[in-house]
């Protein structure tokens, strides 16, 4: 079979977490005996076409914008463009697989050019991360998302909770809907055996203060204030012995007044963007994880604190407690209460026997329900389904 992919990031073009997704199904589905050609933007010095694990990656210029929606429709002419001449030279392809709605023009302009199934996955909806459509900006992203799924032949999901999602907010029917978690490869989040543990751990905190950390983007719905609200708790159950560590670029201007405004800016480091290399090494002398997300589709995050053995603790929003199993393999604890949050990274760092548990159950769910070889024949099985029903349509 033959598969052209779009997707707006892929590493090293790393946004959010659509750029990882990518890199870690697509070279276990070639492994699969398919054949994968992936449209993405072009990135520093990259070479604009490669082989990268298997996958034929294509990457093309995008002409700026005015602002980042005029971007979008030039990358989204770009990936047309260039998908039209990829049908040509490599063609045919079987299915189109579009990455979000960010593709999505491109990817139903193919579609009607050559008459080849679409399949959409939507990583995340604007209705969900706002709890609504209240401006202009959000329903044109909403109108766009809705668009992608009534396009698609078949519309991937990560969990039921974006299913249920899906379909009100979008109207998509349940029966087009395919859930597949995300996944991780473990292997890589194995500690370098000549790492010098202490050294390192000095640059974040002293010898005698657990290291609770938060890693992601720095957006409202990821509830970075939330765990600054809990904070001071913390800190003062642990007699002071905590450090929380903020791990992420954008605009943390706001955060760090807060920290201030609750007297622990002493307990509290912003380190901005953090390399992968040494994100490793960060997760290995830490002590907690934790994710108070509003709004979290999957949490990818999440699966890479469990390779790296960190305990988690996170909110009961969205798909979360289907990522993360309450006393088994993390702390869920409620969303928007900075007190249930305390209790719960309290409950991990007080009792050591209780954070081990979680750590082995949760390094044994990646290989049961997060490894990508067994998403990859789930995503497989989705393509057959899709080839077996184009093949008894006349599409004229």
């Amino acid at each position: 079979m033959k598969i052209l992919v779009l997707a707006w990031e892929f590493p090293p073009r790393i946004i959010g977490g659509i750029a990882r997704h990518v890199a870690e199904l697509y070279p276990e589905i070639v492994s699969l005996g398919h054949e994968i050609h992936l449209i993405t933007v072009e990135f520093g010095e990259t070479p604009r076409w490669e082989i990268v694990e298997g996958i034929h990656l294509h990457r093309v210029s995008v002409a700026r914008g005015n602002d980042f929606f005029h971007w979008v429709v030039n990358m989204n002419e770009s990936m047309g463009e260039y998908g039209g001449k990829l049908f040509l030279e490599w063609g045919p392809f079987d299915v189109i697989h579009a990455h979000d709605w960010l593709v999505g023009d491109a990817a139903i302009a193919l579609k009607h050019r050559f008459k080849i199934p679409l399949i959409s996955t939507i990583h995340a909806t604007e209705y969900g991360r706002y709890n609504g459509i209240y401006n202009p900006t959000q329903t044109y992203i909403h109108q766009k998302e809705t668009l992608l799924v009534h396009e698609s032949w078949r519309v991937i999901v990560c969990t039921e909770h974006m299913k249920r999602e899906l379909q009100w907010a979008l109207h998509a029917p349940a029966d087009k809907l395919d859930i597949i978690y995300n996944g991780i490869r473990a292997a890589k989040k194995q500690p370098d055996p000549d790492f010098d543990y202490l050294a390192f751990r000095r640059q974040f905190a002293w010898d005698e203060e657990k290291i609770v950390y938060y890693l992601g983007r720095m957006s409202y719905e990821k509830g970075v204030s939330v765990l600054l609200s809990a904070a001071p708790k913390v800190i003062a159950e642990m007699e002071g012995r905590a450090k929380i560590v903020i791990i992420g670029g954008g605009n943390i201007d706001h955060l760090k007044d807060q920290a201030w405004n609750l007297g622990i800016a002493h307990k509290c480091l912003f380190t901005g963007f953090m390399p992968e290399e040494e994100l490793d090494h960060f997760q290995v002398i830490a002590d907690c994880a934790v994710f108070p997300s509003l709004y979290e589709p999957f949490g990818i995050v999440v699966l890479e604190s469990f390779a790296a053995r960190v305990p988690v603790v996170v909110s009961d929003t969205c798909g979360l407690p289907e990522v993360v199993r309450h006393g088994e393999t993390g702390v869920v604890t409620e969303t928007n209460n900075p007190d249930s949050l305390a209790w719960g990274i309290l409950d991990v760092l007080w009792h050591p026997d209780y954070q081990r548990s979680l750590i082995e159950n949760a390094y044994g769910d990646l290989t049961t329900r997060f490894d990508w070889r067994n998403l990859a024949v789930k995503t497989e099985r989705v393509y057959q389904r899709v080839v077996r029903e184009r093949a008894l349509v006349a599409w004229e």
